[in-house]
């Protein structure tokens, strides 16, 4: 479903590259986790993929389709849940998905019949008509998902989507995500919760100053690594102690 082939990016008047030579093929309908440390890479090659920054050097593809020639249809299979919330925080939630999915085409009945089928299966159907501005921070990224895949995107891409929510929001986003990789999504999910990673992934790759680590499944990664009991024990053998601190 993916492929990327040597991909790098080095920002204006930085001194290092965010990401260096990176290659990768990811399978349809995979969940793979790309983990790895602040400021390692992993917003930028998402950035990159989803078409939102252009690459230095190399190529991907997505669904066949590449950054260079079929840039528009490329953005039209993919969806995209950024790490801040997408939304107006003055308009309610229904007239927030309204908008956005008629931005991809989608309007009426079939906008309507999506928007209130999501909002139910996320717990928000009550919610509909109130500002988003006032929800909680777990009903937020409930919205910034559904926001994402109204237009049922091949690929979903994901930027920390459970962080600062409670648990029960965090397993019900969790659920759905299941829900939409086994009717055919491949989604590609970053996330410092290893644990999380760990039990949702089919597969992980470690990323640590802009290069890819290693990759694998994530039983065959804590197997491969003495004395490593669960991923977050791989994750600290492999890229260290030391505080990622960064601004």
């Amino acid at each position: 479903m993916i492929l990327i082939n040597q991909l790098s990016k080095k920002y204006k008047d930085a001194d290092t590259y965010a990401l260096q030579n990176l290659d990768l093929a990811i399978e349809q309908q995979e969940i793979f986790g790309l983990l790895g440390p602040n400021g390692a890479g992993k917003t930028t090659l998402i950035s990159m993929l989803s078409s939102l920054v252009k690459p230095t050097s190399g190529s991907f593809s997505i669904n066949g389709l590449t950054y260079k020639e079929n840039k528009n249809k490329l953005k039209q299979i993919i969806g995209i849940v950024p790490q801040e919330y997408a939304l107006y925080p003055t308009l309610t939630a229904y007239e927030n998905l309204s908008y956005l999915g008629s931005m991809y085409g989608i309007n009426g009945k079939t906008l309507k019949t999506r928007i209130h089928q999501h909002l139910e299966t996320l717990g928000l159907d009550n919610f509909a008509s109130k500002k988003v501005g006032f929800f909680s921070g777990g009903m937020k990224r409930r919205v910034n998902l559904i926001a994402s895949i109204l237009h049922e995107p091949k690929v979903l891409f994901l930027d920390e989507p459970t962080v600062g929510v409670d648990v029960q929001s965090k397993n019900v986003i969790i659920e759905h995500l299941k829900g939409l990789n086994a009717n055919g999504t491949t989604i590609i999910y970053t996330s410092h919760h290893l644990n999380e990673a760990e039990h949702l992934c089919t597969r992980v790759g470690i990323i640590d100053h802009g290069k890819l680590i290693c990759k694998g499944k994530p039983a065959e990664l804590i197997s491969k690594q003495e004395d490593a009991n669960n991923l977050e024990d791989v994750f600290i053998t492999i890229t260290g102690k030391a505080l990622r601190d960064y601004a």
